[in-house]
């Protein structure tokens, strides 16, 4: 599919200027060389108009930049006040110039403490039309600016302030969030851990793909035969319940909620009710997808999830006892509007299919139509609803074995930059996310036509507007049983790449977010779950973002092939940043055998995805591999005479690696499980669909011989090297 052609570039004028700042859009950017690019009229236009704004005439931008102006003069108080604690905060209150005005606070744990108003001058404002339009609201033209101090020693978390002035009143939340984390208490001495892909994890008991019960055994195994501190795992996010089922977890439908084709049935306690021909049926088709876990045909997860469906299906109409049935409506209760909203989006889709095939009316989660066919097909919402239940109580068996095991911090979760635009989040949180819209990246060295991700983002105003709790409960549920948290792309935090419908990948602009908003939900979160985070942030990222991450006590990320210096030498390892998860490789790789074989230059090479020969891909690959075997020689890392054409040279060359990043000062530093085996295929190539198995290849050596886990923990001695390495 090709790309749309660029509208026809026109200046932006400066009446759209002033209201694209207002809202965070920019008119200009600085690309990966340095250079000043500014974005077409039509663009900032189209980015607009997807906040709802109507950019039609110079009449309606001023109207928009008037409406923006005085969008906070026409409210009593902010739609959400976000503050550190340690430090006092100015709190305005906006009520008829000159009335007097009381506020206070309303903790978390229902304690009431009145707020002190404090001596700051704010010219009072004329607001034109109504203020407010429910009875008892005054109607003024002139509004003033009353102050109060919001303490610093206030405790942690999400708090309601009020406001009363004469017949008005009003309530708004107030987050207080921690300082920074601590990842010295966090962490304490350097952890390592394990890195897996889960569902290409397999053992001879999962069905086909590697599930929960398999995380478990490699971390308890990880931890008490090797002292790791934490696995860390791929996205979980649930993906589409009718088939195909989407083979990216950096594409699900949602990214609160968990795929249950990681459920390992035989661990549901009704499984052991289950009889009769129903029951053999199943375990018939189990056995043969416990048959393919040997072989090494590409993982089927359509196949996997037939079996696993029907399993679930009938296991859920089994009668659950009374400590497992309170159990199960706390955990509903615990999860509120978002998993009955993302139970009935799978429910509809199990009924009507694709989302372009729903009938109109179900279009909006709030629409009466909604409603009426939540009612008609309770049983199968029931159903979605129980098998985030069980996943949830699988997550917290793994969690509690990892721990009881000596992992530090246990598993980490990796969450995804977005979600499917026809998704259960694209549908559910449609009010705050922007319409017409995908994510991606600007043009650079690696991609000159820019990329877009086609994931619908954030609107910041909207999800300001909602106190920013859709993104508190999706972290929520992530981190209930996580003792740490990767964000990929966590510049998304900051700004995003926006491409609007109809534009090529290049013609976007980037759309900030209130950062320090979202970082500190995104602190208080992870300090309520005891959980370290990690941000992705490779790539282009300006260095203040690097460093507001870390004064937060946010890790960031170091992977040893990215690691170089400004004039493109190799970075020595003892030079790294502290504050990190480092690792030799990522998914995004191939394994470090594979790397080192240029497996990253045959993948392109046959795909025709080079820009240049690829005799040149190749020496410049050597030039790195020569680079690194300098570095690593010199500090006795890898031997003189180590030839990387052998097999026995290759084994030395990815131990000496490893050598290298764990001779860095990261707090962090990951293992790939691939590495462990001598995997060399990649589990994804970038720029590339079906023309690569993405997310596809399971676990196997270098001969392309499936392993499974059993195996790792038997013949444990490459695990034992390498993990002697990074120590």
């Amino acid at each position: 599919m090709s790309e749309p052609d660029a509208p026809a570039w026109q200046p932006v004028p400066e009446d759209l200027r002033r209201l694209a700042d207002a809202y965070g859009v920019a008119t200009e950017y600085w690309d990966q060389g340095g250079t000043l690019v500014q974005v077409g009229a039509a663009t900032v236009s189209a980015v607009l108009v997807a906040l709802g704004l109507d950019v039609s005439t110079p009449e309606a931008i001023a109207a928009a930049l008037r409406d923006r102006q005085l969008r906070d003069w026409r409210r009593m108080l902010p739609s959400v006040f976000v503050m550190r604690q340690g430090a006092d905060q100015r709190l305005w209150v906006h009520v008829p110039d000159g009335e007097p005005v009381e506020c206070w606070l309303e903790l978390e744990g229902g304690e009431r403490l009145a707020l002190d108003q404090i001596d700051h001058w704010v010219d009072p404002v004329d607001v034109e039309g109504a203020w407010g339009s429910e009875p008892g609201e005054l109607h003024v033209t002139r509004v003033g600016e009353a102050s109060f101090r919001l303490p610093g020693s206030l405790p942690l978390g999400w708090h309601t302030v009020h406001a009363a002035c004469g017949t008005m009143s009003a309530s708004s939340p107030v987050v207080v969030a921690p300082e920074r984390l601590d990842p010295d208490a966090l962490i304490g001495d350097r952890q390592w851990g394990f890195m897996t892909q889960l569902y290409a994890m397999r053992s001879a008991q999962s069905w086909g793909l590697g599930d929960l019960h398999d995380l478990g055994d490699l971390a308890a195994w990880s931890a008490e035969r090797l002292g790791a501190g934490f696995v860390l795992i791929n996205p979980l996010h649930a993906a589409s319940p009718v088939p195909p089922m989407q083979s990216s977890p950096y594409l699900p439908v949602t990214r609160r909620f968990a795929n249950p084709i990681y459920l390992r049935i035989e661990d549901i306690p009704e499984w052991q009710r289950l009889a009769g021909s129903r029951a053999e049926f199943i375990e018939e088709q189990a056995e043969h997808l416990r048959q393919l876990d040997h072989t090494d045909d590409l993982l089927d997860r359509d196949a996997v999830w037939a079996v696993k469906r029907a399993a679930l299906s009938a296991i859920h109409v089994l009668r659950r006892d009374d400590v497992r049935e309170a159990a199960y409506q706390a955990y509903v209760e615990s999860q509120g509007p978002g998993l009955r909203d993302f139970a009935t989006w799978c429910a509809i889709t199990d009924i009507h299919g694709h989302p372009s095939e729903w009938p109109e009316e179900l279009g909006h989660p709030g629409s009466p139509a909604v409603a009426a066919f939540r009612d008609d097909y309770e049983p199968l919402v029931d159903f979605h609803r129980w098998m985030q239940w069980l996943m949830d109580s699988q997550l917290a068996s793994v969690q509690g074995r990892a721990v009881d095991a000596g992992m530090r911090l246990g598993v980490m979760h990796d969450l995804a930059v977005g979600v499917h635009p026809e998704g259960a989040d694209a549908w559910a949180l449609q009010d705050v996310l922007a319409p017409g819209i995908g994510v991606g990246a600007p043009p650079d060295m690696y991609n000159q036509l820019g990329q877009n991700w086609h994931q619908p983002p954030w609107r910041p105003d909207a999800l300001a507007e909602q106190a920013f709790v859709p993104f508190r409960d999706m972290l929520r549920t992530v981190l209930r049983h996580a003792g740490a948290l990767r964000i990929d792309h966590v510049i998304g935090l900051f700004r995003l790449w926006w491409v609007p419908a109809g534009h090529p990948a290049s013609a976007g602009t980037f759309v900030r977010s209130d950062h320090d908003a979202m970082l500190s939900i995104l602190m208080l979160e992870a300090h309520r779950a005891g959980a370290v985070v990690v941000g992705e942030d490779l790539g282009t990222v300006e260095p203040w973002v690097q460093q507001a991450l870390a004064e937060r006590g946010i890790l960031g990320t170091s992977i040893l092939w990215f690691e170089n210096q400004d004039d493109g030498t190799v970075r020595d390892p003892h030079d790294w940043r502290r504050d990190v998860l480092a690792s030799v490789t990522v998914h995004d790789l191939p394994p470090t055998a594979g790397y080192l074989r240029d497996e990253h230059v045959r993948i392109r090479a046959d795909l025709g995805l080079l820009t240049v020969p690829e005799a040149e891909e190749r020496a410049h690959a050597a030039a790195g591999r020569v680079a690194w075997a300098d570095v690593l020689r010199r500090h006795g890392w890898l031997s003189a005479d180590a030839d990387l054409a052998t097999d026995a040279g290759l084994d030395e060359f990815v131990i000496a690696l490893h050598r290298a990043v764990g001779a860095s000062p990261a707090r962090l530093v990951g293992i790939g499980l691939t590495d462990v085996v001598g995997d060399r295929r990649a589990q994804n190539q970038p720029g590339t669909d079906q023309e690569y198995p993405n997310w596809r290849v399971p676990l196997a050596d270098g001969s392309g011989r499936p392993v499974l886990l059993a195996e790792i923990m038997a013949e444990a001695e490459q695990a034992e090297r390498l993990t002697r390495a990074v120590h």
